[in-house]
């Protein structure tokens, strides 16, 4: 592709855990050469290999699924950042399907731009250093992952530099950590206990377990570099400026990533390059191997430097307290998205966007109905794990200074409008949002210091998610309290009031007239004929009976009456100060109800009942269920009168079955 065919240039960078110094000095010059090229970055970033959680990393490196590479001109892969193997090979597998130029950092990927950084001869030159100029023999080894590249060649050199030197590999001597502090620390209690002699040096694979076994040594009474020398791997500013300054291995981060992101822009331009490229590191021996080549930071820079760590550090602790407080309070989304907003205007983004899957509160069903409702609500097994929904809701927006509405969005676009030729060219971070394994969105930032500033980003993500999955739990346990509510006030085949909900309905009515000796109305009404329509055609048919027959008193009872289906087919309504000509009135809208189902529905039999009511003012002490056995006593008075038998047409079993499964597809 030719400069000229294309204005803005998009670069995917996929990382893991940007806040740790080795991913951020990357960062740095990938932005740093972006930056002076007006290409734009969408970083897609997890935080994977936090807590050991299998689940949560899960979550996590879901939003590399999201990169529609296809969209973008090029990628860059922090590759060593993800400890998901599977995970890295569908990347790879969908960066090559989309056909655009990728650079792999730190990794040697054969079809792809590389750029590596020797970690064998530095790690060989740090070992021989304790050999020949300290005499050193017994040197442990704390190691990073077996499955990291950086780890198997940093292990790799430390094995060939003690062969080569004719000291023997003691594997009791090598510890096998994940590169994360508390590794330093478990490694030295493990050399305490072992029944090897103590070790005159120990080297570590990076910095953080060095200045955690630092820390270990000193708290076991054993000092560096006086008892045994330590050496690390990186450089990081905390190594340097550590007491004691910690032997280390210099990397050339920061120009890493400028050469990545030059690779793209040059494949883009046309131009010749070579695929693979590796960097030479170096080591930096210093105070805690007992040598003092590399300068210490300046005090006063020091001094400065750390109060502002500090004070950035303080900021932010208060920015996520206040924010914990507010979305604690939150019972629905609505009510979420406007605490939130109060807060993000304070991490300055230009850009804020809240991205939910449209199905991110599966777990609640629209159709309350469904038998199943209350096993599937609490044990939903299909949510989105992989992936995102088709289509993106945007409950929380904010652009240049002000929230502003969106719509909802095809997930594939990831962002709406991030590929118009009038964006300015920025750094966007898409962050997952989940609950574990459960996917349930994601936030978008542009422009924004604190996701690679703030050590407290992902704490600060954390919260706003499991926030979220507080509200989605609070609506869960309200659609089951109604539900439950429900099947204990609501008859189910007819879907008017059981006898409970008959009691509560109309307990403070009912209360109400007996303190202001107001008349109540009973009526009671059975259904005549449903032991023939039952025998005739089966409880499907007499099922559908009731249901209708529920259907017509209640759309009758229009006027504040209370209706119930009192027990298979009596059916009770209560009304509050009311009188005989309503009653009657009542009775009527009844049978005219009736007489147009008849007419209408074509049912093989007929619809009608028998009833009859009593009003009354009561008295205190009178239960309202006495006032109903005296209308059914009227009622049955009624019904003597009655034959159920003419209620029956002539229609074959056949017929009747089409017929209720025609008007069950109609209801």
């Amino acid at each position: 592709m030719m400069e000229t065919e294309k204005k803005n240039i998009h670069i995917a960078v996929v990382v893991s855990t940007l806040t740790e110094e080795y991913q951020s000095n990357i960062l740095d010059g990938i932005r740093q050469y972006a930056f002076a090229n007006h290409i734009t970055l969408e970083h897609f970033v997890a935080f994977g290999n936090i807590g050991g959680d299998i689940r949560h990393d899960t979550g996590e490196y879901n939003i590399f699924s999201l990169a529609n590479f296809s969209r973008f001109d090029g990628v860059i892969l922090v590759i060593n950042t993800i400890q998901f193997a599977d995970c890295m090979e569908s990347v790879l597998t969908r960066v090559r399907e989309a056909g655009i130029p990728a650079v792999c950092i730190d990794k040697d990927v054969p079809d792809l731009y590389s750029i590596c950084i020797d970690n064998e001869s530095p790690m060989r030159h740090m070992v021989e250093h304790f050999i020949e100029h300290h005499g050193f023999t017994r040197i442990n080894y704390v190691s990073g992952p077996a499955d990291n590249i950086d780890s198997v060649q940093r292990l790799k050199a430390y094995r060939s530099a003690l062969e080569s030197h004719g000291i023997p590999v003691e594997e009791e001597r090598i510890y096998h950590g994940n590169f994360v502090s508390k590794d330093g620390t478990d490694a030295i209690r493990t050399f305490l206990r072992s029944s090897l002699e103590f070790p005159q040096a120990i080297v570590c694979a990076n910095d953080n377990m060095a200045i955690a076994a630092m820390n270990a040594l000193t708290a076991n009474g054993v000092r560096v570099p006086e008892d045994v020398a330590v050496s690390g791997f990186d450089y990081i500013y905390n190594a340097r400026n550590y007491a004691p300054s910690l032997t280390s291995v210099q990397r050339p981060l920061e120009r890493a990533g400028q050469l990545a992101c030059q690779k793209i822009l040059n494949h883009i331009r046309g131009r010749e390059q070579e695929r693979f490229t590796l960097l030479e590191t170096r080591c930096c021996f210093s105070q805690s191997c007992g040598c003092s080549e590399t300068p210490v930071m300046d005090t006063d820079e020091f001094k400065k430097r750390n109060f502002n760590v500090l004070e950035s550090f303080s900021t932010d602790v208060s920015l996520l307290s206040r924010m914990s407080s507010a979305l604690a309070e939150c019972d629905n989304l609505e009510e979420y998205s406007l605490n939130l907003r109060r807060f993000i205007p304070e991490i300055e983004a230009k850009e804020f966007y809240i991205c939910l899957c449209d199905d991110w509160k599966q777990g609640i069903m629209a159709d309350e109905t469904e038998e199943n409702y209350l096993i599937h609500i609490l044990s939903p097994n299909n949510y989105i794990v992989t992936g995102y929904s088709e289509t993106m809701l945007v409950p929380l927006a904010y652009k240049n200074g002000e929230f502003v509405e969106m719509g909802p969005f095809p997930s594939e676009e990831m962002l709406p409008g991030l590929f118009d030729e009038d964006n300015h060219p920025g750094n966007y971070y898409f962050i997952p949002l989940h609950f574990r394994e459960r996917c349930m969105g994601y936030c978008v930032i542009k422009d924004c210091n604190f996701p690679i500033s703030s050590r407290l980003f992902h704490a600060w993500i954390m919260n706003i998610t499991n926030s979220l999955e507080s509200v989605r739990k609070i609506i869960c346990l309200d659609r089951v309290t109604r539900k439950l509510n429900k099947l204990y006030t609501v008859d189910t085949l007819s879907d008017i009031n059981n006898r409970n909900g008959f009691r509560i309905s109309t307990q403070q009515l009912y209360s109400y007239c007996i303190n202001t000796k107001k008349p109540v109305m009973l009526m009671f009404l059975d259904m005549d004929g449903l032991k023939k329509i039952n025998d005739t055609y089966g409880h499907k048919g007499g099922d559908k009976a009731i249901s209708t027959m529920a259907s017509v008193i209640g759309k009758a009872c229009s006027d504040g009456e209370i209706c119930c289906r009192f027990g298979g087919d009596e059916f009770i309504i209560f009304a509050a100060d009311y009188s005989e000509d309503r009653a009657a009135e009542l009775a009527e809208r009844i049978e005219a109800g009736l007489e147009k189902v008849n007419k209408t529905m074509g049912l093989p039999y007929r619809l009608e009942t028998s009833l009859g009511y009593h009003i009354t003012v009561p008295e205190r002490g009178v239960d309202l269920f006495q006032l109903v056995s005296i209308a059914d006593n009227i009622m049955y008075a009624a019904k003597k009168k009655k034959k159920t038998s003419r209620y029956l047409k002539q229609m074959s079993p056949e017929e009747v079955e089409k017929l209720l499964d025609e008007e069950n597809k109609k209801n």
